[in-house]
């Protein structure tokens, strides 16, 4: 499905990139010359100012007028005065300078209206003042937050002045206030004192927290298929606690994201005792079974169709049960899983069945797999453990007999995600282990054990700074690692599902999907006990053309390796450049690389971002 969202969403991104209308000459456009004008406006100011009062200015309203007389003319020119010391102010400029003036037109000619526009100095920041009323002024526990509001106004001694730079540091502050333990809290004063004589602006705002606040019990509607139990387990919000606006925003996103509900909203009852303060729940149910048909494109696989069902509780186990055939050029998949609903500490059932037939390296593997186990999904840490049987029947060709290795395992997996966005991040690591040791079965009992290790990390460049955008233009590196191993006797024949391959889209680009392996001597490949894979790409905004405000361009090399023994891995690199679109599902990527082993060039397409 992540292929062929990347296909879609290709092709809408690049549209406005390749298939614009030509620009128009300059000049008024065709609508303006067919509209004879009551006057000409002619204006002469800074760029920034004219932009401005092109886009604000009233008396641009009457230019279309064709009953507009010489008088009321004059009297707009005098209106247009003050609106444009209006407007002047809201940039900071309080004492400009400006002069409008009407040079007769014609019989065949309209009027000349000149207004030039001399700003002056700006006004710039001088003291400010904040203050604070209500329980949070003398509540020690709220001193913490008292300074983060302090520590992040927005507006600092010897900036300018600006009306929207006023209003969005107020907002900004508000929102500190009531994100945390005051969702109650407003601005009580707040006043901008300008003093044009010496272009300084003296700041003052109070900030009234009304009472703190305390979770109380969960008032649920909406719900008719499941009980309140599931849906308390699945919101996590403990009575009693205080109340902080990200906890309600995480439950509200956990409710979404466990598929049982279209639509959740959750809210805090501020009319209530404060004390015990009841939060809302709004839901609407989703239906109770659901069939998803995808069909997609992947510059590793080829075409794609999948077929997915999911039915939301089953009868008598009441389980969620989730099925899907998915079939591309290289990999047909045929699989299905039951998860079980949360206890009270989060974990859940899960048992899962797969049958599989895929291309790995040069030769064709059907597996097939059978796991049970218990899962614990956070906002920032997972965690499963599960028994697992493996079997796989690998031949070089359709042709060639099959040989067969099965094996049950005891696994532990762990991950944690330190990410700002859980779609676009651009800063933040995340990290993940898996852990497993089990036996082969059949006539030949071997015990082996299985390791593997990930990383990923978004660092941002340059110095923090307080303007977003330029922390935003100068740009990140996006680093990625993994390891993995498998210990265990040299002649052990283990399932391929054990074993390791590398190469494609979301690995090192430049190669096709796994075809980075164990070279044989006849020149095929297949999976091995160890593997490295690292990644360093930088990524930066492109600037200078709006439409491109969400692209980037990104520089990048891959390298990675497969083999049976460590002595022997040798490492395979892919260096190119591509760009990406920040999506609503995550980041688009367009990449073309080239596999310097391989020699030769190769586009690599994918959507969304998962860790």
């Amino acid at each position: 499905m992540k292929q062929a969202l990347a296909v879609l969403l290709l092709a809408g991104a690049c549209s406005p990139l390749f298939a614009q209308t030509p620009p128009l000459p300059e000049g008024d456009p065709p609508a303006a010359q067919a509209t004879p004008s009551a006057f000409t406006l002619q204006m002469e100011a800074p760029e920034e100012v004219r932009n401005l009062l092109t886009q604000h200015l009233e008396l641009l309203r009457y230019q279309t007028l064709s009953d507009l007389s010489d008088t009321e003319l004059l009297r707009l020119m005098d209106a247009a005065q003050d609106n444009t010391r209006e407007l002047l102010a809201t940039l900071g400029y309080f004492s400009p300078a400006i002069e409008i003036t009407r040079e007769r037109g014609s019989a065949a000619q309209a009027p000349v209206v000149k207004l030039r526009v001399t700003p002056g100095a700006p006004t710039l920041i001088g003291d400010v003042r904040m203050a604070f009323t209500g329980p949070m002024a003398h509540d020690p526990d709220a001193a913490a937050q008292r300074q983060q509001i302090q520590a992040q106004w927005p507006l600092r001694t010897g900036m300018r002045f600006t009306q929207t730079g006023w209003a969005n540091a107020k907002q900004h502050a508000l929102q500190q206030l009531v994100r945390q333990r005051y969702p109650a809290g407003q601005l009580t004063q707040t006043l901008a004192d300008i003093d044009p004589a010496t272009q300084r602006a003296s700041l003052s705002v109070t900030l009234d927290s009304g009472p703190a606040y305390r979770l109380g019990a969960l008032q649920i509607s909406g719900a008719q298929r499941y009980d309140t139990e599931l849906i308390t387990r699945l919101a996590r919000l403990s009575p009693g606690t205080e109340y902080d606006q990200t906890q309600l925003v995480q439950a509200q996103q956990r409710l979404l994201d466990s598929g049982y509900f279209d639509l959740v909203f959750v809210l805090l009852d501020t009319t209530a005792d404060p004390q015990s303060a009841p939060v809302k729940v709004q839901l609407r149910e989703a239906l109770l079974q659901k069939l998803v048909i995808g069909v997609g494109a992947s510059t590793d696989s080829g075409a794609r169709l999948s077929l997915e069902h999911t039915h939301h509780k089953l009868p008598l186990i009441g389980w969620r049960a989730v099925s899907k055939l998915a079939m591309d050029r290289l990999t047909r998949t045929l699989g299905t899983e039951l998860t079980g609903t949360p206890d009270e500490s989060n974990w859940r059932w899960v048992t899962a069945a797969q049958l599989q037939s895929q291309q790995e390296g040069s030769f064709d593997v059907s597996s097939q797999r059978l796991r049970a186990g218990r899962s614990q999904y956070g906002d920032q840490i997972d965690r499963n453990y599960y028994l697992q049987y493996d079997r796989s029947q690998t031949a070089a060709t359709r042709s060639t007999p099959a040989v067969e290795a099965d094996s049950l395992s005891a696994n532990f997996a762990f991950t944690s995600r330190h990410f700002d966005s859980v779609t676009n991040p651009s800063r933040g690591w995340g990290i993940g282990a898996e852990v497993g040791g089990g036996s082969t079965l059949g006539s030949q009992r071997d015990p082996y054990s299985r390791l593997l290790g990930r990383w990923m990390a978004y660092v941002p460049l340059g110095k923090p700074s307080d303007d977003a955008s330029a922390n935003r233009s100068a740009g990140r590196l996006a680093l990625r690692a993994q390891a993995g191993a498998v210990l265990a006797r040299e002649s052990i024949s283990l399932p391929s599902s054990q074993l390791f391959l590398t190469g494609g889209d979301t690995s090192v680009r430049g190669y096709g999907l796994r075809d980075i392996g164990v070279a044989l001597p006849d020149g095929q490949i297949t999976a091995g006990r160890y593997l490295t894979f690292g990644s360093v790409e930088w990524q930066r905004p492109i600037t200078g053309y709006p439409r491109l405000a969400d692209w980037e361009a990104t520089v990048f090399l891959d390298a990675g390796a497969v083999a049976d023994t460590p002595r022997e891995l040798q490492t395979k690199v892919g260096v190119g450049v591509g760009a990406r679109w920040k999506s609503p599902v995550g980041p688009l990527q367009i990449d073309l690389a080239y596999g310097v082993a391989a020699e030769r060039l190769r586009l690599h397409l994918n959507v969304g971002f998962s860790f």
